[in-house]
């Protein structure tokens, strides 16, 4: 395995601005920033770290400098404030001038993974990603460790050893008593996508969606041959895997006969929802990639324009944090609030900078530990003192990493899925 996993050896990419690499051809992108400074307090690093060259500003800068070749690309400043971005793409929301800030760091990463390879850690990871079958039996090993208690007992070794533990221990659920929605299809047929960790991890999240789906008139049909959205290959700078497994969902979501395709994590559905912009450049793909993009939908869009139908009253104090790929990258702010209004009873507490980062980012907590921490740090601050013992948020990442912290202060609170409280909710009203 750890063959197949080595890059070939590296080809030193050009230097100056006429050379084709990713981020050269995405030069109009850099030159739209006016280096206002607005993106410095949206974004979570520059926040943390205190350092220019951990701001959007200081990050295209640096990016700038190696299309005009002023700064070499193997520059180790270059890898080390790139990596250090947790793409959330706070500073796009921020932007006057629109800068196309992610795509900009996507196609910096591109280049310099033709050069530096990723940590061996990340590759093991989008290795496994691309694999459908040795990741569903990786993921039936960690559901094995948690639920079995192993991952709890192995949360408690020191820092950056323990926190991956945490996370798989926070994916535990209690089931909700099973429940037949009552409504007869009236709405949209609508594909789901199972994704990878929702699927391995949050099974239970992916029943909640498609019964609360039903429940709000919609008729869901399953989709074989589906794959990985190709989210984590692409923003760690593997854009060539991320294309494959595009393709391939293209092609099994274009089998089924659904007006959308519905995603309850909010990374995956930004991933989707830009297929056409990632196969842009093949022919044959671009116009099979924007048609899938334009059937892509969170879940809380379609609950929303449902309604939602009202449950049954949840006594319960909550506070929302907005995932960023749902905030900022589908621009998709008050559908989740919808969610959670049609549920009687529920006290929603506002969090302060719900819209700031968490500090997971897919598979950055895994790799720049130090600053996820720091993030992360601050987060917690501030569901503290809102004093909800629930943290209601849309994305696998985020619910992992904002539950092992939660696991980890000993708060007693809890992350989940908007779409677990309003299942909760319906599962009361039956009773």
């Amino acid at each position: 395995m750890t063959a197949s996993l080595i890059v070939p050896p590296p080809i030193v990419p050009p230097r100056h601005a006429t050379c084709p690499t990713p981020l050269t051809l995405a030069r109009a992108g850099l030159d739209s920033c006016v280096h206002c400074g607005f993106c410095l307090q949206a974004c979570p690093t520059y926040l943390a770290l205190a350092d220019e060259n951990d701001s959007p500003r200081g990050r295209l800068v640096l990016m700038r400098a190696v299309v005009e070749g002023t700064v070499a690309l193997d520059d180790p400043d270059v890898a080390t404030h790139l990596s250090r971005c947790l793409g959330c793409r706070g500073c796009e929301s921020a932007c006057p001038s629109g800068v196309p800030y992610g795509h900009l760091l996507e196609k910096a990463r591109e280049t310099l993974a033709a050069l530096r390879p990723l940590p061996v850690q990340a590759r093991v990871i989008l290795w496994a990603f691309a694999r459908p079958a040795l990741l569903r039996v990786a993921l039936w090993f960690g559901r094995m460790a948690r639920d079995s208690g192993i991952a709890a007992e192995l949360a408690r070794l020191p820092g950056a050893l323990g926190f991956p533990f945490a996370m798989l221990a926070s994916t535990v659920r209690d089931a909700t008593p099973a429940w037949t929605p009552r409504t007869t299809p009236t709405r949209a047929r609508v594909a789901t996508l199972d994704g990878c960790v929702m699927e391995g991890l949050f099974t239970e999240v992916n029943r909640a969606t498609e019964r609360v789906l039903c429940e709000n008139g919609y008729d869901l049909c399953r989709t074989p041959g589906q794959q990985c959205c190709g989210a984590l290959h692409v923003h760690a700078g593997d854009a060539a895997t991320a294309r494959r497994l595009a393709k391939a969902n293209i092609v099994a979501f274009e089998a089924v006969d659904a007006e959308y395709i519905a995603v309850n994590s909010a990374g995956c559905g930004a991933m989707m929802k830009d297929y056409g912009h990632l196969l842009a450049d093949e022919p044959e793909w671009r116009h099979r990639a924007a048609a899938l993009s334009a059937r892509v939908r969170d879940a809380s869009e379609l609950l929303a324009d449902a309604g939602p139908r009202v449950g049954a009253p949840l006594a319960r104090r909550i506070t929302y944090d907005a995932p960023c790929h749902l905030e900022h990258a589908q621009r998709i702010t008050t559908p989740p609030l919808q969610l959670l209004a049609a549920i009687p009873s529920l006290e929603h507490v506002p969090l302060t900078d719900r819209e700031q980062c968490c500090g997971s980012a897919g598979i950055f907590n895994l790799i720049e530990p130090d600053v996820s921490q720091r993030v992360l740090g601050a987060k917690l601050e501030q569901i503290a003192a809102t004093g909800a013992p629930v943290v209601a948020t849309g994305n696998p990442g985020c619910l992992m990493h904002i539950g092992a912290g939660l696991l980890l202060a000993g708060s007693g609170a809890t992350a989940r899925h908007p779409i677990e409280l309003l299942d909760e909710s319906y599962a009361r009203r039956e009773r």
